[in-house]
């Protein structure tokens, strides 16, 4: 369908039928040159507002978002769309179908990654001169890559979480059958997650969906992250930015050590005598604690009927994530949600014991959650994501009675979390940048100044 000179949308009929339906759009500014087509699931017309007519590396401040980005082999750049912020790379037209492609694969599939909006073709110049492509996908909401997480020194604990959330994320995507091909820190994007990090696959254009993977697909996934790890951590440490008593190579193994270790828990074949089946419920209870769910698994006992062989076959992650959405309606990362889901469990043994789950539930929500939320001053709104808000209130509150060895009210905790601790955070919903110098190191890929934003 045309909706104006010189741009054509394409779309796949699948995911999105109404284009046709839409009502027509102004024609777009005469600076639109050529055939621009652009392809996507759900129709923005908002993309044919922005300068695709001019190089993304020279496209007028006005059109961007000062938001951190990783090193990337490509130009990325962040871009204004109608009311949220979009991330776009220029590379080649077969590179963006691919990974636009494989984006939405895995987003079927419920792999966390970055969500894919479009891809773009047929860019020129006023002159008439071609321009790369681009692929176009949705910023992650209080997301950071892992160059911004600090601004002073990466402590060793700090950098272990990260590897243990690229670790866990490596093994989601080997589980659906997913060969990365490019696994590193600067393609993977961090939320915090109650005390750790949850991590999202950014850059997809070297890997490759199968039915499963064979061992060495993942041994040489594996093998590839301990070496751009332990080169991006030498980076880190000739530019001063972690401890100098870390050992790039040594800490870069630990991927290799908590993914195996996870994979081996998820995947492993146990064996055990009859009469200890009991392992069975307790093998799935800490597949649980790890935050899978076992959907199906295989039981096999030997011929004499003596040992028992125990070996889950579909396991899918977010088991707290589900419960808690169940019960609240609340969306969160894993850890939070088991965080939440705890609290909510003391609070209906403690208040409402008598009560059923969902109401007990509903009663937390409305006694809880969304006081704390409603508390937040709104300046202070884009500090941190509600649910890592809730937890670290919780927190703050568990920390402040031990201290004072009395029971803090909740009211008086989120005050004092709100004015000793939330003031200080950096905005993790969107850092904008004041100076000139600070917006062009930040768009570049620098390493931000201190002045930036704090430390936590």
């Amino acid at each position: 369908m045309t909706d104006a000179p010189g741009a054509q949308w394409n779309h796949e009929p699948t995911d999105f039928d109404q284009i046709g339906k839409l009502p027509r759009q102004a024609a777009p500014p005469a600076r639109v040159m050529g055939s621009l087509n652009i392809t996507a699931a759900t129709a923005d017309p908002g993309l044919l507002d922005l300068p695709w007519h001019i190089k993304l590396e020279e496209w007028p401040s006005a059109n961007l978002a000062a938001l951190p980005r990783g090193i990337s082999r490509h130009v990325v750049r962040f871009a204004h769309l109608d009311g949220s912020v979009i991330a776009i790379k220029e590379t080649s037209e077969h590179v963006a179908r691919h990974e636009y492609h494989m984006l939405r694969k895995l987003a079927r599939l419920d792999v966390p990654g970055v969500e894919p909006v479009a891809v773009i073709t047929g860019r020129t110049t006023p002159t008439g001169a071609p321009l790369d492509p681009v692929l176009v996908t949705r910023h992650l909401k209080f997301s950071l890559p892992y160059r911004a997480l600090f601004s002073q020194k990466l402590r060793r604990d700090t950098l272990t979480r990260l590897i243990d959330a690229q670790a866990l994320l490596l093994v989601r995507l080997h589980l659906v059958g997913f060969y990365w091909g490019d696994v590193s820190l600067s393609n993977t994007l961090f939320r915090r997650d109650a005390g750790a990090f949850a991590a999202y696959l950014v850059d997809a254009e070297t890997g490759e969906l199968y039915p499963d993977l064979s061992t060495g697909q993942r041994e040489y996934d594996l093998e590839i992250a301990r070496v751009n790890i332990a080169g991006e951590l030498m980076d880190l440490l000739e530019g001063g930015l972690i401890e100098e008593k870390v050992d790039p190579v040594a800490t870069s193994e630990l991927i290799m050590e908590s993914y195996r270790r996870l994979w081996a828990e998820l995947t492993e074949k146990e064996s055990f005598e009859l009469e200890d089946r009991w392992r069975v419920g307790a093998r799935i209870r800490r597949l649980n604690e790890l935050g899978f769910d076992v959907e199906e698994y295989a039981i096999k006992t030997t011929p004499d009927g003596s040992t028992i062989q125990l070996q889950p076959k579909v396991v899918d992650a977010g088991h707290h994530q589900r419960r808690l959405l169940r019960l609240t309606g609340i969306d969160a990362q894993e850890n939070q949600a088991r965080r939440l889901l705890n609290d909510m469990d003391s609070f209906r043994n403690d208040v409402t014991p008598a009560k059923d789950e969902e109401i007990s539930a509903h009663e937390w929500v409305s006694s809880i959650f969304e006081p704390i939320v409603r508390s937040i001053p709104h300046e202070l709104g884009g500090k941190l994501e509600p649910a890592e808000v809730v937890h670290e209130v919780l927190e703050h509150r568990w920390y402040k009675s031990q201290q004072e060895e009395r029971n803090v009210p909740l009211a008086e905790a989120v005050q004092s979390y709100v004015d000793t601790i939330l003031r200080y955070r950096r905005d993790e919903d969107a850092i904008m940048l004041s100076t000139d110098t600070a917006t062009i190191a930040l768009l570049e890929g620098g390493v931000l100044p201190d002045s930036a934003y704090d430390d936590e």
